[in-house]
């Protein structure tokens, strides 16, 4: 005991030195490299990797994949960080031994939610695959296999994103493919906390010859759920179109655009609040690989203070060959579009907080000795601030938690570390 006693002394005096501020401006961040090491891929542009809980003594939990046992393979753990800063390495586990799958880069990635019991629930390594579904039986405990409780377990499933509810339910978003009839829907789960129980909700998205990207789901101070995806040409493409947002409130039952106007489920292209319209020269293009052109590529999400939805995402305009950063925030103008950064190239990693009096956004430049950025507007002007100096950060994901800071998910491929970072 006195061992273990020592360690965690050791291990919070460690954190506290190692929390080193960088950065400069209004987005100065503090940086903490992750004590595990990641697997080469733990990359992913719309993942939900990231949790955290607590308003005293606070914790995060970062689900990520490890090197597995043999090259080409990945175990799935969960990193997490106590209220003293101390690390301990929860194994994701596949019956008597830890969830390893082989590697899919941008499709295999862990999502994570903590439900209102405090059991941690992990959706990973499905690209068009049945269930992979991992639930604590106790509380913090290590996930155990429970793909059998999942409705309809011949689903096949990718791209799974997760949200916690007020009341401690779960709400899951994942594409589903329906290849048969020519398209791959977005469907809709709700994990009942007070029952223990999965339903599906609703097919929330649809359209014949296309397949759905889902991007984010955030909740807001209403107890209402913000969804928010894109369309690709059936089956897959990497560059996508018309990125559209959807609201569900649990409380009615009821979906329904940014303005209010009540929609049926699923929605369609032809119903869907489109965020990003279509450009002049835009079209659908079935590619396995970028066919270039304007498109969409990766978007996230938050709520301002009134519950309106601010949405950060990547688009290549007409003419251009690299991928912008942009905002689009509703209001009582409709959609209004804004671009944050367009100099150089930037990487499929985006996110966006809203810090109670602005909106805070992420992204990350495709090469350069900074890459992860955080940018604020000004007076009208866009100002950035790097949060990692010095870093090839790839890949990021980023949570506002209960104490209003910003808690930061940094991915290193080049090197193979995981930073956890604090941008209050």
């Amino acid at each position: 005991m006195r061992r273990i006693k020592g360690w965690r002394i050791w291990a919070a005096a460690f954190a506290l030195f190692a929390l080193v501020p960088v950065g400069t401006g209004s987005a100065a961040a503090t940086l903490e490299e992750v004590p595990y090491p990641i697997d080469s891929s733990n990359q992913a542009g719309w993942w939900s990797p990231l949790d955290t809980y607590g308003t005293g003594l606070e914790y995060a939990y970062m689900a990520y994949n490890a090197p597995g046992s043999t090259a080409g393979t990945h175990k799935v753990y969960i990193a997490r960080r106590d209220g003293t800063g101390a690390w301990s390495n929860i194994p994701v586990m596949n019956g008597t031994n830890v969830a390893e799958f082989i590697d899919d880069n941008g499709h295999n990635q862990p999502s994570i939610a903590r439900d209102g019991s405090g059991r941690f629930h992990v959706f990973a390594s499905m690209h068009d695959n049945t269930w992979r579904y991992f639930r604590s039986d106790t509380v913090g405990g290590a996930p155990q296999e429970h793909a059998a409780d999942m409705p309809d377990p011949t689903m096949k499933v990718t791209y799974p994103v997760l949200a916690t509810a007020p009341n401690g339910d779960l709400y899951l978003m994942a594409r589903i493919g329906k290849d048969t009839a020519g398209k791959r829907d977005a469907h809709l789960f709700r994990w009942d906390n007070a029952n223990s129980t999965w339903s599906q909700i609703a097919v929330v998205a649809t359209t014949l010859n296309r397949s759905v990207y889902p991007d984010d789901l955030v909740f807001d101070s209403n107890g209402d759920l913000h969804i928010l995806f894109e369309w690709a040409h059936f089956a897959a493409s990497p560059l996508r179109h018309q990125l559209s947002y959807l609201k569900y409130s649990p409380s009615t039952g009821t979906f329904s655009k940014a303005n209010g106007t009540v929609v049926s489920a699923p929605v369609t292209l032809s119903t869907a609040d489109i965020v990003q319209p279509l450009a002049a020269t835009e079209a659908y293009v079935q590619s396995g690989s970028d066919p270039g052109g304007p498109g969409v590529q990766s978007a996230k999400m938050t709520v301002d203070s009134a519950n309106n939805p601010i949405i950060a995402y990547r688009y290549r305009e007409e003419g251009s060959t690299t991928f912008s950063v942009k905002q689009a925030a509703y209001g009582a103008a409709g959609w209004q579009l804004q671009t944050v950064y367009d100099a150089t190239e930037t990487r499929a990693a985006i996110d966006v907080t809203w810090t109670g009096t602005e909106a805070r956004i992420y992204y990350v430049k495709y090469s350069g000795t900074d890459r992860a950025y955080a940018a604020v507007n000004a007076g009208g002007t866009w100002t950035a601030t790097s949060i990692a100096p010095g870093k090839p950060i790839e890949r990021l994901a980023v949570k506002r938690n209960a104490k209003n800071v910003d808690i930061l998910y940094l991915v290193d491929i080049a090197n193979l570390k995981l930073y956890y970072g604090r941008n209050p």
